[in-house]
């Protein structure tokens, strides 16, 4: 027979013991030890269990877990761990068997409830430990979302925020303490939330009203919300070379020539499971990419200051690959020789000479070439006529 997990992460709401069902209680009951925050700590009675405080960063309490090992040991977690919890960490880094979970009711469950929101057509995120510019891609007005947000201070934050990015007409529901006897709920106007004072633990239900810019959901976003210094794959042919890319749920992207990011930021912009790297080899460039996907809410893409191939061998293996600059016959050869078959790989050519290069690569190893030929409508004198672009030739291949 299967021994029982030495280790339960037990969800806590703020109305402590009353909330938790029989069985959390039985196992809280029998446990060795208690570990948790302070405030999750404060909301159990005293036992003859030890009490051990997560220290933060929340990386720094793994050790103090792991040398628990074999006794009954209790974490302690807010409302549903796995919904921006410490769940999905404690599973990362211990065996299945080990582990057993009993979620509480979520803070966004409660939120919906006191605000009447259907929870299937609202976005919920979890910004306590994350930067707030993570919304800056789903802003646009009629916006429902609830935030977990990292404590009082944070909502004046969210409000001078929302009215940089140009919703400063949108409503803030806050929610303090949900569930439990100190909750307080108020609705302010983002000026009544940078004058207000508000306590840990809170989160908003924020309703979107503005002129502010919305972006489209389509590949191909402006061009003009990246900061740029020329180098940047134009929007139709960055919608073509995204489609061309295909993201598919939990890939990973190494962008080759990164320039200013526009393709690993928008990939990574396609669905949240989704990661990248870029490698540029210009250090102006590459600040700019990291800035780039900073203001974009795209904090994620990790920046290689580097070249290719050079600095590609320690690099988590990609599945898809996009060489916007850089290309090369040696570059082709390492791609060709150390990725595993299977891996995408996607190339844009603008010279002749990388141009002939794509040609006689696709002769050997097959896929598609594309020429992209575009022309935007200009003055010609008095009248209009058509300025071509330099022609892009798209090279698209399975190794």
């Amino acid at each position: 027979m299967r021994d029982a997990p030495w280790l339960t992460v037990l969800g806590l709401g703020e109305d402590g013991l009353d909330g938790l069902s029989p069985a959390s209680r039985q196992v809280l009951d029998r446990a060795e030890v208690i570990m948790g925050p302070p405030r999750h700590l404060s909301l159990v009675p005293e036992s003859e269990a030890e009490r051990i405080e997560w220290p933060a960063p929340f990386a720094e309490g793994l050790p103090i877990l792991t040398g628990l090992r074999g006794r009954a040991t209790v974490v302690l977690a807010s409302g549903d761990p796995f919904w921006f919890g410490a769940g999905s960490v404690i599973a990362r880094n211990f065996d299945a068997g080990e582990w057993a979970a009993l979620p509480g009711q979520s803070t966004f469950s409660l939120a919906a409830a006191r605000l009447g929101w259907p929870l299937e057509s609202t976005l919920t995120f979890g910004l306590h430990a994350a930067p707030l510019t993570r919304l800056r891609p789903h802003l646009s007005s009629g916006l429902r979302a609830i935030l977990l947000l990292r404590d009082g201070k944070a909502v004046a934050e969210l409000a001078t925020y929302l009215t940089e990015t140009g919703f400063a007409d949108s409503a803030l529901h806050v929610m303090q303490a949900l569930g439990g006897p100190r909750e307080n709920i108020q609705t302010v106007s983002l000026t009544e939330a940078l004058l207000g004072t508000f306590d840990h633990p809170v989160c908003v239900g924020l309703e979107v009203t503005g002129p502010g810019r919305a972006f489209p959901k389509a590949s191909g976003k402006p061009d003009d919300i990246f900061e740029t210094d020329g180098q940047i794959t134009k929007r139709p042919i960055r919608a073509l070379t995204l489609s061309a890319l295909a993201p598919q749920r939990g890939e990973h992207l190494w962008d080759i020539g990164g320039g200013t990011g526009s393709i690993s930021i928008e990939w990574l912009m396609c669905d949240p499971t989704l990661t990248a790297t870029t490698i540029e080899p210009r250090e102006d460039r590459a600040e700019r990419i990291r800035r780039n996907a900073d203001t974009l809410g795209q904090d994620r893409l990790n920046v290689v200051h580097g070249t290719a191939p050079g600095d590609l061998g320690g690099l988590t293996r990609p599945d898809v690959v996009f060489i916007g600059g850089g290309l090369s016959t040696a570059l082709l050869e390492w791609l060709t020789a150390e990725l595993p078959a299977g891996t995408r790989l996607v190339a844009n050519a603008v010279t002749l000479e990388s141009e002939a290069l794509l040609a006689e690569w696709q002769a050997k190893l097959g896929g598609d070439l594309l020429r992209i030929e575009l022309a935007q409508a200009s003055a010609l004198g008095p009248r209009r006529g058509w300025k071509s672009a330099y022609p892009v030739v798209q090279w698209s291949v399975t190794l």
